[in-house]
């Protein structure tokens, strides 16, 4: 049975109505990474792993949640809207709490949901249940929010009620995906352009490592905190320097030696990888999937060695894949010590690499690296009209 049909019939069966039903994609990231809170750019996808949700309004203060994945219900008063010890319903009581603070009046809701976005992968399966039903309840209830209002409260939602601090990217390219495009994102200014992902014999091959280190945490605030200190130093030659972004290479041989060698590797990696997108966005337009390429292993390399964010695991993922046929660029993509390897992979080339990564990864590791393959696809949208429901 689909996804959109199980989501759909178990909706019926508890309500005995039709719903509205909303699909929202997970995401992967090109190339652009930690460059987000130095104000930098990211190159996101909104891919074809998604959740559904089937919802409709309710005459009362009521909100009816039932997970199909988990096989689990919960229930809450509009008036009285708090955390769970489930966990999983933070993230959609959250976008509530936002929506209520913010003045929007409504009724409740009943609501099913599932979805195919691999839990744990990376791929955003948090920013996918938020902005969904955001999308959501801005659609059954007609509340007016454009799309990047739509983003700023589920990211809120997230930073608040879950206490989650993420940047806005996830939830940014969750509402404004395009097909076959790749969406570039200035963190300062929250402007964009898309640039296209055209490729139909080439596939998006993600390997999960299955590890998740526990330095994850506590490295990614002392990334951030390194990145201030240089951003600092930086500044006192350079007084218009507000982040990262403002830096040239130039810049920083300049206060090489004011930096250190550990604040300089870090500053330099940031740098870099902006200017490494720009270049990734001038090939996509030329078609160049070769120079993506290179430039997605220039990205680990810096990521592994310049801000020492990798891990073995993800290293030798990369390495297994360089020089193979039909591969053209592969990176870690996320936070690190853990988690994904993003893989440009010509169709025909999937299984044999699969099959190859597979063997040898276990071989080293004694553990089965999950693979997942994957096209780009449109943002949050509107799957099927419930015929019960007025639309604007």
């Amino acid at each position: 049975m689909n996804l959109v049909h199980a989501v759909e019939e178990k909706f019926k069966k508890l309500y005995d109505e039709q719903p509205l039903i909303i699909r929202s994609p997970g995401r992967v990231n090109l190339i652009g990474e930690h460059t987000d809170y130095n104000m930098g750019y990211v190159l996101p996808g909104a891919i074809d792993k998604a959740i559904y949700f089937a919802i409709s309004p309710r005459d009362d203060q009521s909100a009816q949640l039932y997970a199909v994945d988990m096989q689990q219900g919960y229930e809450f008063s509009l008036h009285d809207i708090r955390r769970s010890e489930k966990r999983w319903p933070d993230y959609l009581t959250g976008v509530v709490d936002q929506l209520r603070k913010e003045g929007n009046d409504f009724n409740g809701f009943n609501c099913v949901f599932g979805g195919d976005i691999p839990i744990g992968a990376g791929l955003s399966s948090s920013a996918a249940l938020e902005a969904g039903l955001a999308f959501a309840l801005n659609t059954i209830f007609d509340l007016k929010l454009d799309k990047l209002a739509l983003v700023k409260l589920a990211q809120k939602a997230e930073n608040e009620f879950v206490g989650v601090q993420c940047g806005i990217m996830d939830q940014f390219i969750n509402i404004f995906g395009a097909d076959n495009r790749v969406l570039r994102l200035d963190c300062r200014s929250l402007e964009y352009d898309c640039f296209p992902f055209q490729f139909e014999d080439v596939a998006i091959l993600l390997f999960n490592t299955n590890v998740s280190h526990s330095l994850a945490s506590s490295e990614y605030n002392k990334r951030r905190m390194e990145c201030g200190d240089g951003t600092a130093i930086l500044r006192r030659s350079f007084p218009r320097v507000q982040s990262l972004r403002d830096v040239t290479p130039e810049m920083l041989k300049e206060t090489a030696a004011a930096l250190g060698p550990l604040l300089f590797r870090r500053c330099k990696y940031v740098v870099e990888e902006n200017l490494r997108l720009l270049h990734v966005c001038e090939s996509l337009n030329e078609n160049d999937l070769n120079e993506v390429g290179d430039a997605m292993y220039r990205s680990h390399e810096g990521l592994s060695h310049d801000y020492e964010v990798s891990c073995s695991e993800l290293d030798y993922l990369v390495s297994l894949v360089q020089g193979a046929p039909g591969v053209y660029g592969a990176r870690m993509m996320g936070g690190g010590f853990g988690g994904c390897t993003i893989n440009l992979v010509a169709k025909e080339s999937v299984a044999d690499v699969g099959a190859q990564v597979k063997r040898q990864y276990r071989n080293k590791f004694n553990r089965d690296p999950d693979m997942y393959v994957m096209s780009l696809s449109e943002g949050t949208n509107v799957v099927t009209e419930s015929a019960n429901i007025r639309f604007p």
